[in-house]
């Protein structure tokens, strides 16, 4: 071996000798890779299960679910969840495109998650100034928790099931810093409710 060659090993070994004496640090400046980013949004019944969802509303009666969310994208996120409120013929987002219903929403919850991090509420709802007129179903108010919100929703009756139908729905967005603002994050989860129980 050669004077050139020694000197090639000598500092080939003092890099890789480096890099491992420097290896916790460099873990910390260097992010590793990770497994799939992913946000979860879920909709529990009045009993805290997948069950016993408000279906039969009268006016005035409040009903309860509850609305989480789990961030597993790797780092604090900024979420909002937007609250709609739909009739049969109005859209919901659409998942394939990854777009959110054009609807306005009624209410909306922001919250700031840590990586592994959950956030929960009770939701608690109800309907005010709800009127009838043969075959139309008009729902004027919707509180939820405290907040009234005036929609003035109309439902058509359904002949097969013979109900006014709405769906409540829950929408979630994420803070896009790159964009920002917010950006639909293709999740959404909502139930059915039936508005003739009080006819």
């Amino acid at each position: 071996m050669n004077l050139g060659d020694a000197k090639l090993v000598y500092a080939f070994s003092c890099i890789v000798l480096s890099l491992i004496i420097l290896s916790p640090t460099l873990a910390m400046v260097i992010p590793s890779p990770s497994g799939e980013r992913f946000s979860e949004l879920w909709l529990l019944g009045s009993d805290h299960m997948l069950a016993y969802y408000p279906f039969n509303v009268s006016a005035g009666e409040t009903y309860k679910v509850y609305l989480g969310i789990n961030n597993q994208m790797g780092n604090l996120s900024y979420y909002r969840v937007n609250v709609k409120l739909r009739n049969e013929s109005e859209p919901l987002p659409n998942s394939t495109m990854g777009l959110p219903s054009p609807l306005e929403p009624i209410f909306e919850y922001n919250v700031f998650l840590r990586n592994n991090e959950t956030w929960e509420r009770e939701v608690l709802f109800s309907f005010a100034a709800v009127s009838f007129e043969g075959d139309v179903c008009r729902v004027s108010k919707v509180l939820i928790g405290e907040h009234a919100v005036d929609v003035s929703k109309i439902a058509v009756w359904n002949e097969t099931s013979n109900a006014f139908y709405y769906e409540l729905f829950f929408e979630l967005w994420i803070y896009d810093p790159a964009g920002s603002g917010f950006q639909f994050h293709n999740r959404d989860v909502g139930f059915w409710l039936n508005m003739s129980s009080q006819l």
